[in-house]
């Protein structure tokens, strides 16, 4: 198994928010999709990933519903909701703005590796 990528801090939230921007998904699955994009680079533990989900939830940017998961098992499952659309605007802004400063600090172009 490949080490551990510890995430910037907030980076964990823009995750989220994208990956439910596809589709409502339970945890696991939020997680999973992570793990699944990432190439597996990025892997999200429940002790970071439950927290996360519920802090989103309270301000407003996703809501949770229960459903039955693939294996018919209880589930609770994480929507977008319109607040949390337009905040996924603005962390994406934030975050294109914060790498490109970074690629600049380490002397790379992003735009030449894209």
């Amino acid at each position: 198994m490949p080490p551990s990528t510890d995430l910037l801090q907030g980076t964990l939230d823009l995750l989220i928010l994208q990956t439910l921007a596809l589709e409502p998904m339970h945890g696991w699955g939020v997680a999973q999709r992570i793990q699944q994009v990432s190439k597996e680079v990025l892997q999200i533990g429940q002790g970071s990933l439950y927290p996360a989900l519920h802090r989103l939830e309270y301000k407003g940017w996703i809501q949770a519903d229960w459903g039955s998961s693939e294996n018919n098992r209880r589930a609770k499952y994480y929507a977008l909701t319109a607040a949390g659309r337009k905040q996924l605007e603005e962390e994406l802004e934030s975050w294109e703005r914060l790498s490109a400063a970074i690629a600049l600090v380490l002397g790379r172009n992003l735009e030449a590796t894209a």
